[in-house]
């Protein structure tokens, strides 16, 4: 099995953090694998942290649990929602992420990845989390 870990990155406004990766198309919820001996939530600090150039504040709640089996049929991903305590600066484009940007819930950009697309509904409507990414 392999598991994951996303972030629902929410700013002092209300917008969401989403990134562009250099490697598939769309904007994506940041996060990425869970390393060998790394609870997700020190994976949501770690990849936020790289892909956004933000850092998380202390409380990061479990939004849902996700099979994806879009990824493979053992692929798995746990959501997480939490606040940016502090926004180190622009993000520079490197050899994984051409670009993170925060945008509001209500103008998201074109090309959204339907599964962050409907992570962000869930949170924002406050609706129960699919089972399926």
């Amino acid at each position: 099995m392999t598991l994951g870990a996303r972030a629902i990155v929410i700013d002092a406004t209300g917008r969401v953090l989403l990134v562009r990766h250099t490697y598939v198309a769309g904007w994506h919820l940041p996060g990425g694998g869970i390393e060998p001996g790394e609870t997700a939530v020190d994976c949501i600090r770690r990849e936020v942290r790289e892909e956004g150039n933000v850092e998380v504040g202390c409380e990061i709640d479990l939004h849902g649990f996700h099979y994806n089996a879009g990824a493979s049929r053992r692929d798995h991903v746990a959501v997480y929602v939490c606040r940016v305590e502090r926004h180190l600066g622009p993000k520079a484009p490197d050899r994984e992420i051409a670009a993170a940007e925060f945008f509001a819930v209500d103008a998201l950009p074109d090309g959204v990845a339907e599964g962050s697309r409907r992570r962000i509904e869930e949170w924002r409507s406050g609706g129960r989390p699919a089972p399926h990414w």
